[in-house]
């Protein structure tokens, strides 16, 4: 549940309230501002998941050639009486009705709401790149000490997941700029960490800890592990069920073998570092193709007809590159299984 704040000037709002109360059944306030000769109106409205993003497209086509007009989306923790309670007081429910929600997922967010979230992270910023530098540090020596749960810390972190996701929600909604952002900070996340991580490689002493050399053991299995926790990072982030995301940023982590990178190449382990940078490669092609699937699936996409055309050429781009990475891995690791 969300309470949406709409600010507006007066010859606006007597159609975006109508039209707010058709798509959110009559939840709607609203409150007049008169200032020195004009008047404005502010609306707050009440919208659950099945309204919201039919009214956010509503007011944005109405008011998107219009200036003076602000939109705020305010989380909503409790609203009485609850929906099932007005549900019950309403005629028998149709079937089909009951049979589609109960094929529905729980949640949804808007594309607005989403948009919101992912920017961020996809941000080059001092926050993000000291993000990376500590959490690389926590997962360098964390591996190098054999301390499972130093190295889960330096997981928790993640600051690799985010470029990630907010790459999967540019490519959904076929905006360039949050693609070629997001892709830059994945790129230059990467390389600090292998670097940094190739630094403490040549200061410290060759180490054999199981930790470290489990970011050489790949397979089918990890390939599995990774389309999954991908799949559950884009769910938790469409859905809102943020909890989810911590147990993804231990399934499927990121920064650990990219910093095992450069640890091997400090050590002078090629082979070892190759292995590695299969796992970390492993890792990000699945993250994308599932959470490109699950955007596909949640009908996350742009509003206007012409930018739908352009995400979903994105989308075909982006999936065919992912999916060929993922044959050509798939290969490797068969190649690799002995005979």
């Amino acid at each position: 549940m969300r309470l949406i704040i709409l600010s507006l000037p007066n010859h606006a709002c007597d159609k975006i309230f109508a039209t707010a109360k058709d798509i959110c059944d009559g939840a709607v306030m609203k409150h007049r501002e008169d200032s020195g000769d004009k008047t404005r109106w502010t609306l707050h409205i009440l919208a659950d998941d099945d309204c919201r993003q039919n009214l956010l497209d509503a007011i944005q086509t109405e008011l998107d050639s219009q200036d003076g007009w602000r939109l705020a989306i305010v989380p909503v923790d409790t609203s009485l009486p609850r929906k099932e309670e007005e549900e019950e007081e309403d005629a028998e429910p149709d079937p089909e009705e009951e049979a589609e929600k109960a094929m529905k997922l729980p949640g949804g967010l808007s594309r607005e709401e989403i948009y919101e979230q992912v920017e961020k992270q996809g941000r080059i910023d001092r926050a993000y790149l000291v993000f990376v530098l500590l959490s690389t540090v926590v997962a360098a020596f964390g591996m190098l000490e054999d301390n499972v749960p130093v190295v889960l810390g330096a997981m928790v972190i993640a600051p690799l997941l985010g470029p990630n996701l907010a790459l999967s929600v540019g490519v959904a909604l076929g905006d360039g700029k949050l693609i070629l952002r997001s892709a830059a900070a994945l790129v230059i996340g990467t390389v600090l960490s292998i670097a940094l991580g190739f630094v403490i490689g040549l200061l410290m002493p060759i180490s054999d800890a199981d930790e470290l050399l489990s970011r050489t053991d790949i397979g089918f299995d990890g390939l599995a592990i990774a389309l999954a926790s991908g799949a559950a990072a884009a769910l938790s982030l469409v859905t809102g069920v943020s909890s989810a995301l911590v147990g993804v940023m231990v399934a499927v982590a990121l920064l650990p073998p990219a910093t095992a990178i450069g640890l091997f190449l400090g050590f002078s382990q090629g082979y070892h570092a190759l292995e590695a940078g299969v796992m970390l490669l492993m890792n990000i092609v699945c993250i994308n193709l599932s959470a490109q699937a699950v955007m596909l699936t949640r009908g996350i996409t742009p509003r206007r007809w012409y930018e739908k055309k352009r995400a979903k050429r994105h989308s075909l781009i982006n999936g065919a590159i992912w999916l060929s990475l993922l044959v050509i891995l798939a290969i490797l690791l068969w190649l690799r299984q002995p005979s």
